[in-house]
């Protein structure tokens, strides 16, 4: 990548409000590729999509209309109808990431070739390994290869597999929390799960209403800061983190 496309490709994607991450397939290419691929995807639980395609240059992500992804549209490029298993590797921002997510990109890789890339930081270092399920907008911590291929069969079911799920890119964590809670309780494994009516937070206690079948449910989520512990491979000195409690999940 030419040194100055970095900064200009996060500066596009800041301006639009749309994350950016870096792919690549598993393991070291001894010379680079001819073109790159590029996914757009809008992970809104009631619409979620993907699309693709190819670039010479890089560069050519700066035409695209980010702000149009952003509001959930179309950027007429070509349907993507698998999933994406993006596996977190970024060994620079933290060792966990590369150490623990090499060996799950790699099962991966085995059994699903076309689906598993590695990919740069993607939050949340302390549940390493990390995997993103893309287009469903659902992430999956502490994986090891085994668990990693569990997900990944399980998503070829059009399910979610529960045990290692961390939540849903677009909630906040203490929604993510309830979210998780209420799918476990009901054992709701499809990808679209309980709808997310609305949601408050008051002196750290956040109420999430949610609707699934017809019903609606309050999931009552209280956060705290942890002790201070040593969360990464990284991490100079004991940090806090939250951490989120179920207070009450009730039907209304």
């Amino acid at each position: 990548m030419p040194d100055d496309l970095g900064p200009r490709l996060r500066a596009h994607a800041a301006d639009a409000g749309v994350r950016l991450l870096l792919i690549r397939r598993p393991g070291r290419a001894l010379v680079a590729p001819a073109t790159h691929r590029v996914f757009a995807v809008s992970a809104r639980p009631s619409a979620a999509w993907a699309e693709t395609t190819t670039f010479d240059d890089l560069g050519g992500i700066l035409d695209l209309d980010l702000a149009a992804l952003r509001a959930g549209h179309s950027l007429g490029l070509e349907p993507h109808d698998h999933p994406v298993f993006a596996v977190c590797t970024h060994g620079r921002h933290d060792a966990c990431c590369a150490e623990r997510g090499r060996p799950v990109a790699a099962a991966l890789a085995d059994a699903f070739p076309d689906e598993t890339w590695e990919v740069s930081h993607m939050g949340g270092d302390r549940f390493a390994a990390n995997m993103l399920v893309a287009p469903d907008g659902l992430y999956y911590g502490r994986l090891d290869p085994e668990s990693a291929l569990a997900v990944a069969e399980a998503r070829t079911r059009s399910q979610v597999e529960l045990d290692h799920l961390r939540g849903r890119t677009g909630y906040s964590m203490p929604v993510q929390a309830a979210d998780i809670a209420l799918r476990r309780h009901l054992s709701l494994t499809a990808p679209l799960g309980p709808h997310l009516v609305a949601h408050t937070v008051d002196h750290g206690v956040t109420e999430a209403t949610f609707e699934t079948a017809g019903e609606r449910y309050l999931v009552r989520v209280r956060s705290t800061k942890s002790d201070a512990v040593t969360l990464t491979c990284r991490a100079a000195r004991p940090q806090h983190a939250l951490q989120h409690e179920v207070l009450e999940l009730a039907r209304l």
